[in-house]
């Protein structure tokens, strides 16, 4: 994965412990993706990425999971920033229009629907090459949780729980429709 600059980039809730390794966003994940995200003023969150050879399938071709994973990813950290709120995916379906090529810079721009009062969140992704087709579209289905509840479930000691349920709460990410208050 070769990172590409992200003018206007926000830090992600996780960004907080020291020693994330989020495959998807964490910068201390050698392996991982290592993505940014910019918020967009329409509410949408934008990552730009560019996968090398060691995320091929066949010769040249991206392989098709990690576009999933890469919706998932700017999905999942929206509803985060706009919402203030960590959720588990419990559903995801990925519609492949055209293969995404090794190499090649696109961008992944993920949106919400107007927040509902309770129960799970809907989010939409699509990826655009470099000439804003759109390549590859996901829609998704999110579980909204407390970190408290889950607490069992993660590798987080009680003061790395803490540090994220502050940092989750701050006003200072985006705003409920996702544009940056």
């Amino acid at each position: 994965m070769t990172a590409v600059e992200q003018p206007g980039a926000v830090e992600v809730p996780w960004s907080v412990i020291p020693d994330y390794h989020c495959f998807g966003c964490s910068p201390h994940n050698a392996t991982g993706l290592r993505l940014r995200f910019t918020p967009r003023a329409d509410g949408a969150l934008v990552a730009a990425f560019r996968l090398g050879r060691a995320f091929e399938s066949y010769p040249g071709v991206v392989h098709g999971g990690l576009i999933g994973v890469v919706c998932d990813e700017v999905m999942g950290n929206l509803i985060v920033l706009a919402r203030h709120v960590p959720a588990f995916t419990v559903s995801q379906r990925t519609r492949f229009l055209t293969p995404l090529l090794i190499d090649r810079e696109y961008r992944c721009v993920a949106t919400l629907p107007p927040a509902r009062e309770h129960g799970p969140i809907p989010a939409h992704a699509e990826i655009l090459d470099a000439d804003d087709a759109v390549c590859a579209s996901s829609t998704a289905t999110y579980q909204p949780f407390d970190l408290h509840a889950v607490r069992d479930q993660l590798t987080l000691d009680d003061d790395e729980v803490a540090l994220l349920d502050h940092a989750l709460s701050t006003a200072n990410t985006l705003s409920p429709n996702g544009a940056r208050p």
